[in-house]
């Protein structure tokens, strides 16, 4: 007997394959999906950056906006209709409608924000304001005069 962590997405991903497997192979009409990028938030040094997954957009067709402090990706990538004969036996990439959105902390600056695009995956690099970058605030020592103890 095996031990296994039990995880109820799991369970629900595997209950929609076996409601789906009766309709695998019908023509139904296509429709436009939408479904969350895939990205990696990291802090290197002040700056966060924000690396997105989007294989096969083209740079024309993503947006990237602040509004509020919320930073907005969206993009929109087509679907192949080069099927010559037959049909799909397995399709499993994307295609259609991509959106995200992240909170951002109230310390970027949303002035300065790069969004570079290379090789499938968009670079956002989200710089802390000037003014509020932390800052060093050095101790002063104050030196006192040792006192005398009296006696009775």
């Amino acid at each position: 007997m095996m031990l296994q962590k039990w995880d109820p997405f799991r369970e629900m991903r595997a209950f929609e394959r076996a409601l789906n497997r009766p309709w695998r192979g019908t023509a139904w009409p296509e429709e436009t999906e939408q479904w969350n990028i895939p990205i990696d938030v990291v802090r290197k040094g002040e700056e966060i950056i924000v690396k997105a997954s989007m294989p096969g957009v083209k740079p024309e067709d993503i947006e990237v906006s602040v509004e509020n402090n919320v930073l907005t990706l969206k993009a929109e990538s087509a679907t192949d209709n080069e099927m010559e004969e037959g049909g799909y036996m397995v399709r499993e990439r994307a295609w259609g409608s991509f959106y995200r959105a992240l909170s951002l902390p109230d310390t970027v600056d949303t002035a300065r924000i790069e969004p570079v695009y290379a090789n499938g995956v968009l670079t956002i690099t989200l710089p802390t304001a000037e003014d509020k970058k932390r800052k060093q605030i050095k101790v002063a020592v104050k030196k006192e005069e040792p006192k005398a103890i009296e006696s009775k």
